[in-house]
């Protein structure tokens, strides 16, 4: 009977950790981050997903396809990249992609919309995306390299 219960909280272990998600900023690196500050060798990518009026699960997110983390309904990412040309997309079935091209010193804001499993990316104005991220998000933070144990 012992075995059973340690294999069984050893599966359980498995399992809760196979489920991580993507953690949640402080609301000081929250605060900071919807300072919208930006650095003049980088340019920053924000990736948010208002989810309004739908709750869909959460699905990955990569920049060139390195895994960010899963983005959740009402959630953001920023993400400083060097500037040039770069694609977020999902991952699995997801066949949701953007390409953009980032200057230095520029924000970027790419809202996404999951339905069906599926992402739509859509870069909007800096404007309109400073203002429905302020008005629907808290930001998430990445995962660490090997924080998630299957990778794309």
């Amino acid at each position: 009977m012992l075995k059973l219960r340690t294999g069984l909280g050893v599966l359980l272990a498995l399992l809760v950790t196979g489920c991580t998600s993507t953690p949640e900023a402080s609301p000081d690196r929250d605060a900071e981050a919807k300072q919208f500050l930006t650095h003049p060798g980088t340019a920053a990518i924000y990736v948010y997903r208002p989810d309004v009026d739908r709750f869909e699960d959460h699905v990955d997110l990569y920049i060139d396809e390195r895994l960010v983390g899963e983005t959740l309904p009402r959630t953001y990412f920023r993400v400083d990249v060097a500037p040039g040309r770069h694609v977020l997309q999902g991952s699995g079935l997801d066949l949701g992609k953007i390409e953009l091209d980032a200057r230095p010193g520029t924000l970027v804001f790419v809202e996404q919309d999951v339905a069906a499993g599926q992402s739509h990316f859509r870069m909007v104005p800096e404007e309109t995306g400073r203002k429905r991220l302020l008005a629907c998000c808290t930001r998430l933070e990445r995962w660490a390299p090997g924080q998630r144990p299957f990778l794309k």
